[in-house]
């Protein structure tokens, strides 16, 4: 099977999971009642699937979809400030065709970069259970599988770090997370035959509006990406 059907055969297991009942609750429930500027939008309400190049060198991990942004369209990091962030700072750095992200047929394409998530439901209160990314990280896992060019892990956010660690260390590939503490643009080498990983401040709306994490900040991961490949 060719990589790009492995990988949409993996999409549409994401999208029909029923695994974790609270988050399927809510985001029916946010889908039904909707947020009023998008009264007519059919909103997505079910798991997102991973987004990008099947060839991609740089693999994003994310947290979770957000719930007027990805569940409502249906594409991770889609139709929210989280994402125009971060697709603007994409495209000044050449991963991606465009700085905006409205929908999903707005013709955005990613260049040698996939968009991945440690959770595919959006959370109440964007906090999720350990037990909901328990039950989610085989999709992760899977990923990182089928994805055989990655060379680049960025991490966006504590979160996301945790998870992606976590699968190395329980496949044996690292010792434990304690070698590797979080903190914006810090780049570690994890080993042999391991990919370079980045980590960054999530581009939650908490961060940017702040200043915790600015465009310039942000750009600089993807460029730091860019020399590591």
């Amino acid at each position: 099977m060719l990589l790009a059907d492995s990988l949409n055969v993996l999409n549409r297991q994401i999208v029909s999971c029923e695994l974790c009942p609270r988050l399927r609750t809510y985001d029916r429930e946010i889908a039904r009642v909707k947020r009023r500027a998008y009264l007519d939008w059919e909103y997505w309400g079910k798991p997102v699937p991973g987004f990008g190049d099947p060839n991609a060198r740089v693999l994003l991990v994310g947290l979770a979809p957000g719930a007027h942004g990805a569940n409502r369209t249906g594409r991770m990091f889609t139709g929210d400030s989280s994402g125009d962030f971060l697709y603007r700072a994409m495209y000044e750095t050449g991963f991606a065709s465009q700085a905006t992200s409205r929908s999903r047929d707005d013709g955005l394409k990613l260049r040698d970069a996939y968009i991945a998530a440690a959770a595919r439901c959006a959370p109440p209160d964007n906090k999720l259970l350990p037990e909901e990314l328990a039950r989610c990280r085989p999709y992760l896992e899977r990923e990182l599988d089928l994805l055989k060019y990655v060379r680049v892990v960025v991490v966006l956010g504590g979160v996301a770090m945790r998870t992606y660690l976590g699968i190395l260390r329980d496949q044996g590939a690292i010792r434990s997370l304690a070698a590797f503490p979080f903190g914006h643009h810090r780049v570690y080498d994890l080993g042999p035959g391991l990919p370079r990983l980045i980590a960054s401040y999530h581009p939650s709306q908490q961060n940017t509006s702040t200043g915790k994490l600015t465009p310039e900040m942000l750009r600089g991961i993807f460029e730091q990406a860019r020399k590591l490949l």
